[in-house]
């Protein structure tokens, strides 16, 4: 469905605004998803690095349910953090900007200074690169399978953003009685995520083992 390098580069900003849960995740996701995408099209792997990168914390930092809401509510005290973090989401500049900039330069198409000189060489040359530092040039893709579809992709990243929830609010106590926003502000992200993320694992090779969308060999 896309057609263009605009549309690439706004399908990586989507991407990235969709997976809020953590920026760490965030990162590792919409880089690996998109990288085929904007290579078809191309567009700078330092362009596509920025994208993803400058969408991946500024929406966590203002996503109420994300690692970044649970550690910084968890420090306030006095005051209920969740309510404190969405009340201070309109002050949140930086994250606010950034996400309005990416989507101003992408679709006015606007480049300046070194970011200039990759998209240039990117669209000229097709050199995705510029810089002598060429990580995973030269590296050997593997063969894709022909039996996934869309919703193989889907359903894994949305399984992912509700057992990290789960996760998160299991730390903190939810299944004991604590309330839903008290369970998630005194959670804890560096035990809730890895939980989330070794469940949505699991919750993967059942989906994609018996049909051999990939393999072991």
């Amino acid at each position: 469905k896309i057609k263009s390098r605009k549309g690439s580069l706004l399908a990586t900003f989507a991407l990235g605004c969709i997976i809020f849960i953590d920026d760490y995740f965030n990162c590792l996701t919409v880089g690996s998803v998109m990288l085929p995408v904007t290579d078809g099209h191309k567009v700078s792997r330092a362009k596509l690095a920025y994208i993803v990168d400058a969408t991946a914390a500024p929406v966590c930092m203002i996503a109420p349910i994300s690692s970044w809401a649970a550690a910084v509510s968890g420090i306030v005290e006095g005051y209920n953090g969740i309510e404190l973090f969405i009340k201070a989401i309109p002050y949140n500049y930086y994250s606010l900007l950034t996400l309005l900039m990416i989507v101003v330069i992408t679709t006015m198409e606007f480049d300046y200074g070194p970011m200039a000189v990759h998209e240039r060489n990117a669209v000229e040359k097709g050199d995705l690169y510029t810089t002598d530092a060429r990580p995973y040039a030269n590296v050997v893709t593997e063969d894709i399978s022909s039996k996934g579809k869309v919703v193989d992709l889907l359903l894994p990243v949305v399984f992912l953003i509700i057992s990290c929830v789960v996760g998160m609010i299991y730390t903190g106590g939810f299944f004991e009685g604590e309330t839903f926003i008290d369970s998630f502000a005194n959670s804890d992200a560096s035990y809730g995520l890895p939980i989330g993320s070794l469940v949505t694992l699991l919750f993967i090779f059942v989906l994609y083992l018996p049909r051999r969308i990939v393999t072991f060999k």
